[in-house]
């Protein structure tokens, strides 16, 4: 049975008359093409990648697992083309999940004039300009009486890399909130066991880095670090529960044996966000004692 995602936190949702994403029990995620080149070219990219043996199987972990395209019922009620991926919530109760989008343009080099400046205006608008990433969304399951902490869309359009800071701190605390409104920062009480450890985000950042300062086969414009945890193992001191992804390539170029400097660019700015707040917090080690950039 196909249902509408509970723990999407950024992009088209799927809703009445409105094309979005679906799920089914079996752990794949149904994700509608884009009428335009997008769609043909997110295809194109999965078909490249699952094919590629350039690729180190190390890497593999980092995106979804893809299983080729389909035309079904969408959620408008009518017959569109899907790409079928596995469903990185499932078999997640309560989820805390961040969608982050990374570099600083987020426009392939044929992207069209008119949509440059649509792209243009919004990075400069978020911190995507200023910081080389933007955070698209998030939720933080904080509890079965509270439920989650989930900042809407417009605030999350508006925020400042202040905001960002603070949003992060939040992401691995058991009291999100605004400053303002408790009059104290979050506890970042779940920071070394999310950010931190060897299995923690940091440590497969700091992985995903060391690929992106080699390889030259894809230019990645407007994709999304997905990170999520579940709160009760990471408060158990179960790092290895910490998922960190990559999704969204309907904007991915060929790397014509050049560096991603755009992607590496936003990832290392990432990096050092989060580095910041395990160290800032007692008795940190980090991965090998700190994340080096």
């Amino acid at each position: 049975m196909l249902k509408i995602p509970d723990h999407q936190v950024a992009g088209h949702a799927a809703g009445i008359g409105k094309l979005g994403p679906l799920i089914d029990e079996s752990g794949r995620f149904y994700k509608p093409l884009q009428s335009d080149k997008r769609g043909s070219e997110e295809v194109a990219f999965y078909e490249s990648f699952s094919s590629n043996t350039n690729i180190p199987e190390h890497i593999r972990k980092f995106f979804p697992t893809y299983y080729g395209t389909k035309i079904m019922k969408a959620s408008t009620g009518a017959d569109h083309p899907h790409i079928v991926l596995q469903d990185l919530t499932s078999g997640s109760v309560n989820p805390s999940v961040m969608d982050i989008k990374i570099g600083s343009r987020t426009w392939a080099p044929e992207a069209s004039e008119a949509y440059i400046a649509k792209c243009l205006k919004k990075d400069r608008e978020t911190t995507s300009t200023s910081l080389g990433f933007r955070l698209s969304g998030l939720q933080v399951y904080i509890g079965d009486e509270l439920g989650f902490y989930k900042p809407d869309r417009d605030y999350m359009r508006k925020i400042s890399p202040d905001d960002v800071k603070l949003l992060l701190r939040n992401f691995v605390s058991s009291n999100p909130s605004t400053e303002t409104e408790t009059g104290q920062g979050p506890d970042c009480g779940l920071a070394h066991s999310v950010y931190g450890g060897p299995n923690g985000i940091l440590a497969q950042l700091l992985e995903l880095k060391k690929w992106f300062e080699d390889q030259t086969i894809y230019h990645f414009y407007a994709c999304s670090l997905l990170f999520m945890f579940d709160k009760g193992l990471a408060s158990d001191g179960a790092g290895s529960n910490v998922v960190v992804k990559l999704i969204d390539f309907a904007h991915v170029a060929d790397g014509n044996g050049i560096i991603d400097h755009n992607f590496l660019g936003g990832l290392c700015s990432l990096i050092k966000f989060i580095s910041d707040i395990p160290a800032e917090t007692k008795d940190y080690t980090g991965t090998n004692g700190q994340a080096e950039l």
